[in-house]
């Protein structure tokens, strides 16, 4: 991997930021270009230099404000945009970007499409909002995003114009897999245009499943969220003759919201994520497995993945669809997993109560819990000081317990 981050060019003017440079004053320091992340922690799965080399260990840059900035901060004019589906945080990294621009560095003039990359479309016809610290003062106690989103690829051409034409510098993309992968291609037109664009991504995904970024904003609200249906599913189990919890959650290709919810209340007696293929019949299948388990124990709580057993469901015959975003419309586990459990029981003379539940878009759409709200606000500080140093191309990420730059290429 390549984790250089390009440059606008050198930082020349001194930051607004009254911080230090000196370590044991008291005072929160600059973070120094040289400043880096290793890449592996661990020394038995660290790759060795090889010997005599002078090469550096793969690592980060370490986010943080810097000494000098890039961007004249009385003359900058920010761009923030919000797409994809909902995800418990969004306002918050709006209002943290724009009251701490406006009182940090001094930087008046932030600019907020509406619904999504839509909104840098003139043909869409959407007006801009005008972010100030007034309008998003109490926006993070909301779900959703202020700004509204959509998915679905936009012509990158336009959207650069759009850019160059409002004087946009600098550029804050708030999104998950495919929002950066339209980053990405907008990063390269203004390239290939030789334009001074910085373009900074928030990855936003309550799947948690953004490469090189081991944790995203709104996954630990996702989970506690979860853990809230599962424990009534747990409660409508136990209450009932082979009562069964049937609760389905998101994560279209990770299922890293089933099994850590699954984890954090051990109710859950069999997890099914997109990772692991299952079988639905026979031996070491889920009906058999629960057939056993209700003769064993009275009651059973199962969680699955949205991605999960798509195979199961899957028609040879069908052309395959997708959304807007370009992903591969699923098929309903959770609904095929009920009927056919419902119907199998029945047909081996099991007698039984079986309750599903459903939680997807009340957790989509809550707002962060504290812990994550925390979170959100530290990755747009991140972005923030990496924006204003003229960098670009990148994302912010978490890595190892710090705050990193990730080229949006590689991840």
């Amino acid at each position: 991997m390549d984790l250089t981050i390009p440059r606008l060019g050198q930082a020349k003017i001194a930051s607004p930021l009254r911080l230090s440079t000196t370590i044991g004053d008291l005072v929160a320091n600059f973070v120094p270009d040289s400043a880096r992340v290793l890449h592996d922690i661990s020394l038995d799965e660290s790759t060795p230099c090889p010997s005599g080399s002078a090469d550096p260990p793969l690592s980060f840059e370490r986010a943080g404000p810097r000494e000098r900035i890039y961007f004249d901060p009385s003359k900058l004019r920010v761009g923030v945009v919000t797409c994809g589906g909902l995800c418990p945080g969004v306002n918050t990294v709006i209002r943290t970007l724009v009251i701490e621009l406006s009182d940090r560095y001094g930087v008046h003039q932030i600019t907020g499409f509406r619904y999504g990359f839509a909104g840098l479309v003139p043909e869409h016809g959407y007006p801009v909002l005008e972010l100030n610290p007034n309008l998003v003062d109490d926006i993070h106690h909301d779900g959703g995003s202020i700004l509204g989103t959509s998915r679905g690829p936009q012509d990158i051409e336009s959207m650069v114009d759009t850019l160059e034409r409002m004087g946009i510098s600098l550029f804050f993309i708030i999104g998950g897999d495919g929002t950066l992968r339209g980053a990405q291609a907008i990063y390269e037109e203004i390239t290939r245009r030789r334009l001074k664009i910085a373009i900074v991504g928030i990855p936003k995904t309550i799947d948690n499943d953004v490469l090189l970024v081991e944790r995203t904003f709104g996954f630990e609200t996702a989970v506690s969220i979860a853990i809230e249906a599962i424990r009534s599913a747990h409660t409508e189990a136990k209450s009932t003759e082979n009562g069964v919890g049937l609760v389905r959650l998101m994560g279209r290709h990770s299922g890293y919201i089933a099994a850590s919810a699954a984890l954090a209340e051990p109710d859950v007696n069999l997890v099914l994520i997109p990772e692991i293929p299952f079988a639905l019949d026979g031996p070491g299948g889920v009906l058999d497995w629960l057939e056993a388990r209700l003769r064993q124990s009275d009651h059973a709580v199962i969680v699955v993945a949205e991605g999960a057993g798509q195979d199961l469901l899957r028609d040879a015959d069908r052309l395959v669809k997708r959304d807007a975003s370009g992903n591969v419309k699923l098929a309903d586990i959770g609904l095929f997993l009920r009927d056919a459990i419902d119907q199998a029981l029945q047909k081996r003379g099991v007698p039984h109560s079986l309750k599903y539940i459903d939680p997807s878009y009340l957790i989509r759409s809550a707002p962060a819990n504290p812990n994550d709200s925390l979170f959100a606000s530290n990755l747009a500080r991140s972005a923030m000081h990496a924006g204003m140093s003229g960098r670009t191309g990148m994302l912010v990420g978490l890595w190892h317990g710090a705050f990193t730059h990730v080229p949006i290429r590689e991840a």
